[in-house]
């Protein structure tokens, strides 16, 4: 249809999403489904987050906010980075924005020309990449293969680099294979980020306070302070609070970055939801006490999913130091025939015969930009995971 944009073409819609989206078709036709796409913890919002939302409400603060979010949200978040990072920012370095996925893309809309390359470890969150191609840029793919712990290894990030280079997207501990970098590991990182002054560093930290096992996390400009003037550091309130829905994130950096990103925001959105700011402040304010607890029942599923998987023959199921998904590689499986007649040659066929014979929804490997493997979400209750961990080892079993 010639009416619409040529940039259009140069995305797709997210994988993710749309693997959500027909699981909750099937349920609603009376299939019995067991969804594993979806990146979202099973817990409510802690009730001192609603409590300050809801007296938001009463207490009239309804109204239009400044663009980029309400001076208190700021140094709550300058007070956080602070207390966790150790990283001192004002609040004019600050931007607030609907959920870290909208603060990533303004960041590229305002630095990214045609032709500039953006470097991005595979397997990626799948909108990585087509956040850049909609800004004009080109995403430059490095692999960080299962023989790597699915990191990114200085010689890779070596490679990818060029001229034209503008940014490193960086994500630990990571969605989609929760593989966390030590700070021996980032460090590497960061020493051949200092020999190519003109690479940025944007770092996806969402997944900070989900770690296990006493994977302590790091992020780049803690790391390397030589860093801090090209470094964006975004976070956000989605994952460790149990706030999806409430659309917030955020993100310090240079000033001048900050503005332009206001600058985008003021023409798109507008401020965020001004009763999910107060939640947020409240969120990263009060009581913390509840992240550990979270984290343990994280753990316990984590080790559920990763024993259950690693029974199947032709499955190999690593264990991620921190989020909460599992990336296995199903290389062993590939060319196989399911029991109704699928033919597994890829990992998308694998993720679509498994939906349509057992009714477990997983998300196919090739969306992160990394093949053969699929991601399975553990943000569900442990009698799921073990249902869907039987399903998913029957299925296999019956592969000929």
């Amino acid at each position: 249809m010639d009416f619409l944009s040529t940039t259009l073409a140069r995305v797709k819609p997210s994988p993710t999403i749309a693997v959500t989206t027909k699981a909750g078709e099937l349920k609603a036709a009376g299939r019995d489904v067991i969804g594993l796409g979806a990146g979202e913890p099973d817990f409510d919002t802690p009730q001192n987050i609603k409590d300050a939302a809801i007296e938001a409400i009463h207490s009239g603060k309804t109204k239009y906010t400044p663009v980029d979010g309400i001076p208190e949200l700021k140094q709550a978040i300058c007070d956080k980075l602070r207390r966790d990072n150790g990283l001192a920012y004002t609040p004019a370095q600050v931007s607030v924005g609907t959920g870290g996925k909208q603060i990533l893309y303004n960041a590229l809309m305002a630095t990214l020309n045609p032709g500039d390359e953006v470097v991005i470890p595979a397997p990626y969150w799948v909108s990585y990449p087509d956040m850049v191609l909609l800004a004009g840029g080109e995403p430059v793919i490095a692999p960080a293969t299962l023989e790597q712990d699915f990191k990114l290894t200085p010689e890779g990030l070596e490679a990818a680099i060029t001229p034209k280079t503008k940014w490193l997207i960086f994500n630990s501990p990571s969605n989609p294979t929760g593989a966390g970098y030590s700070h021996a590991e980032l460090k590497a990182l960061t020493d051949v980020l200092l020999r190519h002054p003109h690479v940025w560093v944007m770092t996806d930290d969402m997944y900070e306070h989900l770690a296990y096992d006493g994977f302590v996390f790091c992020t780049p400009a803690e790391v390397e302070p030589a860093l801090y003037d090209r470094t964006l550091t975004v976070n956000g309130v989605s994952k460790a609070y149990a706030m999806t829905g409430w659309r917030i994130g955020y993100a310090a950096g240079p000033e001048k970055l900050i503005s332009a990103m206001r600058k985008i925001q003021s023409q798109s959105t507008s401020n965020p939801c001004s009763v999910s700011q107060w939640a947020a402040v409240e969120a990263l304010n009060g009581t913390q006490d509840y992240i550990p607890r979270n984290n343990e029942k994280f753990a316990r599923r984590r080790n559920l999913v990763v024993s259950m998987l690693n029974q199947i023959d032709g499955v190999v199921c690593p264990n991620p130091e921190g989020a909460f998904y599992v990336y296995p590689s199903i290389a062993g499986l590939i060319g196989k025939t399911s029991a109704a007649g699928a033919t597994i040659d890829t990992d998308e066929a694998f993720a679509t015969a498994l939906l349509e014979e057992t009714g477990v929804a997983v998300v196919f490997g090739a969306a992160f930009g990394l093949s053969p493997n699929f991601r399975v979400s553990y943000a569900t209750s442990d009698e799921q995971l073990k249902e869907a961990c039987s399903r998913i080892q029957d299925f296999c079993a019956k592969l000929r």
